[in-house]
């Protein structure tokens, strides 16, 4: 039996890409290759899922409410855009993420669509068994999508090729990916899924 795959595409927005409130150095080098992922699952008729950090503006996400992070990716603003030069292919499904001020929100797990309907319930009506995921931020949004993904039993496939981190400490991205790898995880590159059926 064919197992059904998803492409998720976490975050990839202006306030994470250089130049942004967060942005994340070298973030824009991951743009092609995210680009060919979504190009690649939209060809093969897969889902591809799409995220967005979606901040009100006052939340405890953020440093001037007692967060870690400056303020960003908040509603309707030029810093929750895409990064400029994202091609998101018709059909893909959006999710957003961070609305309740009281929590962080790292996980698309948090994430609804725009009829308020979960990530998780959206997997099961789709019957998704497998994620592909790449974009922003691996030691962050990348790592604890993925580990809630592995509790509720998803295969994951990181796209080590299309994943950047913000190594607030430094390292924090390769133990990041130690750590969704020893949880289960696995890594991938474009050349390793030319034989995806």
């Amino acid at each position: 039996m064919k197992i059904n795959r998803a492409l998720l595409v976490v975050d990839m927005q202006n306030d994470f890409c250089p130049g942004g409130a967060l942005g994340i150095p070298q973030a824009d080098r991951i743009i092609p290759a995210v680009n060919r992922y979504m190009r690649s699952f939209a060809r093969k008729k897969l889902t591809v899922f799409v995220s967005r950090d979606w901040h009100p503006v006052r939340t405890s996400h953020f440093k001037d409410f007692g967060g870690i992070w400056p303020a960003h990716c908040i509603q309707n603003t030029s810093g929750s855009d895409f990064c400029p030069g994202i091609k998101i292919p018709k059909g893909a499904v959006f999710l957003y993420k961070g609305m309740d001020p009281h929590k962080d929100s790292y996980s698309v797990f948090h994430a609804e669509d725009d009829a308020g309907t979960g990530f998780l319930k959206i997997l099961n009506i789709y019957g998704i068994k497998e994620l592909y995921i790449a974009g922003l931020a691996t030691d962050y949004c990348v790592k604890f999508t993925t580990l809630d993904a592995l509790k509720n039993g998803f295969k994951v496939r990181i796209l080590e090729d299309a994943v950047k981190g913000v190594d607030l400490k430094p390292g924090d991205s390769q133990k990041a990916i130690k750590q969704m790898l020893k949880q289960g995880a696995k890594t991938v590159t474009s050349k390793q899924l030319e034989g995806l059926k």
